[in-house]
């Protein structure tokens, strides 16, 4: 068996995206559905994937649906890891950790630096004895998403010479750069206006061994997110837009559809928006790079 963090699932696949140049999805699942056509989509081509759930998953549905979504990812047929996103409350955090999480997202980004360098090293320990690796967030991602407090401050960027100082002390596996992506809508201009290619490259170019981890992914734009594939970022969190098609299809086929049809009908929508994404980030066909774990 390799070391930690060499036996971590997320650590295979991420790092198997830094070698190969390309990035891998992770979809935001809020249910059942979510999970089972993630994992259908990855498999359809071939590709390494990641799930991830918010903390509200952890009291809503309770530890049974975070093992339920572990033991379907671990039994895909292609690499697949779970992850937990925007753990902001240091109890969810404790209680993630005694989970089948392969890795967590500390978000003390709210905090000062010093306040998040102290946190997030602390859990970094606690999660190396678990087998679990650890995300962050250096600077503020502004905009609110589920679970994930909306900020009223101005945006605070990664600063580069910053970002390895944090890596350093921290030990952290992969980084959430903020460089003008927010979650939710952008103001008028979008993506394009407000995000700071320039300063997602002097991020990297310090950090060159570092996964980056994008998020703020809505809406798609193809061109802009090969763009800071190109760049470093090697996990992408995806969520509106994997839920706007199939939650149009229930709100009106609810009533004239059996529920099986619904289910199969509505994933099947899930699960075209998942490959589209798949292959816009380049990890289709891909799942033989990620190292087994032995």
């Amino acid at each position: 068996m390799p070391a930690y963090p060499e036996n971590n699932r997320t650590w295979q696949i991420l790092q198997a995206a830094e070698r190969g140049g390309y990035a891998v999805p992770a979809f935001n699942c809020y249910n059942a559905d979510g999970v089972l056509g993630s994992i259908k989509a990855a498999e359809n081509l071939n590709a390494p994937a990641m799930v991830e759930i918010f903390p509200f998953s952890l009291h809503f549905h309770g530890p049974e649906f975070v093992k339920f979504a572990a033991a379907a990812c671990h039994a895909a047929k292609v690499p697949i890891a779970l992850h937990l996103d925007h753990c902001t409350l240091p109890a969810d955090v404790y209680t993630a950790l005694e989970l089948p999480f392969d890795s967590i997202m500390v978000d003390a980004s709210t905090e000062d630096p010093e306040a998040n360098i102290e946190f997030v090293s602390k859990i970094v320990k606690m999660a190396e004895e678990r087998g679990i690796t650890i995300e962050a967030e250096m600077g503020r991602i502004q905009g609110g998403e589920d679970g994930v407090p909306t900020v009223d401050m101005e945006a605070l960027y990664t600063e580069p010479e910053f970002a390895a100082d944090f890596m350093q002390k921290t030990g952290v596996h992969y980084l959430a750069p903020s460089f003008g992506n927010i979650h939710g809508p952008y103001p008028p201009g979008g993506p394009e206006k407000y995000w700071q290619l320039d300063r997602l490259a002097k991020i990297k170019e310090l950090n060159p061994t570092i996964p980056l981890v994008l998020h703020g992914a809505y809406p798609i734009i193809p061109d802009l997110y090969k763009k800071t594939v190109e760049l470093g970022m090697r996990k992408v969190n995806l969520n509106r837009n994997l839920h706007d098609d199939y939650l149009d299809y229930l709100k009106e086929n609810i009533g004239k559809v059996e529920m099986t049809g619904l289910q199969e009908n509505s994933i099947a929508l899930w699960v075209k928006e998942a490959e589209r994404c798949i292959k816009m980030l380049g990890c289709d066909g891909k799942a033989g790079d990620v190292k087994p774990i032995v």
